[in-house]
């Protein structure tokens, strides 16, 4: 895997447990990186088993109180198989956790570290002007109202496009990536919608200047 792609991939993962502050980001070791990625991988697959878990009850309950009636069994069905797709979710979140330590070991490791700070760095900075661009294109939609997980997603894609000189298809196209990886079924293609529309504003505003 290419470090750059690890590096958005370790950015992503760590931004919500990096101490805030430009000097304290600087001081980050790849070690402090991985250990914060992995921390909110398990963190968030405790939450989606116990979110299964309470699931599997609630259909098991239902089932069980059911008796014959065939809308009751079904719907306790459709709960176990909720379940059943959280508990995957949970143990391919596991699995990724798993791997970033040995997939970051067999890269260039400077390179890595380097450009997840760069990353980090710039929403650190940037983070307002990020923002607004996101609230200007966010149709019926509010910037913290979206998963954790999609708004930074979607903060790397504009700071990388904006401050990081990373070509605007090949930011975009990484941001996909990641979502595909990270985020839910339909998140993939809320996140390019998002991203199309940020680069037809970028594009108009930088016009008007």
């Amino acid at each position: 895997m290419q470090p750059r792609r690890i590096a958005r991939e370790l950015a992503l993962l760590s931004l919500s447990q990096i101490p805030k502050g430009l000097e304290r980001l600087e001081a980050q070791q790849l070690n402090n990186l991985i250990l914060a990625a992995v921390r909110t991988l398990t963190e968030e697959t405790q939450e989606v088993l116990e979110t299964a878990a309470a699931e599997l009850k609630r259909g098991s309950d239902r089932l069980l109180s059911s008796e014959t009636r065939t809308t009751e069994m079904i719907s306790a069905k459709a709960m176990v198989s909720d379940a059943v797709e959280l508990t995957q979710k949970a143990i391919n979140r596991l699995g990724t956790a798993v791997e970033i330590p040995e997939v970051i070991q067999l890269s260039n490791q400077l390179e890595v570290r380097s450009y997840t700070i760069e990353i980090l760095k710039a929403i650190s900075r940037r983070r307002l002007e990020i923002d607004e661009v996101l609230n200007e294109v966010l149709q019926d939609w509010q910037l913290e109202r979206l998963a954790r997980i999609d708004r930074d997603i979607l903060r790397i894609a504009v700071a990388e496009i904006s401050f990081l000189g990373t070509p605007e298809q090949v930011a975009i196209n990484e941001a996909v990536e990641l979502a595909k990886r990270y985020s839910d079924d339909e998140g993939h293609r809320f996140i390019n919608g998002v991203l199309r529309r940020v680069s037809n504003y970028l594009k108009t505003k930088a016009h008007f200047q």
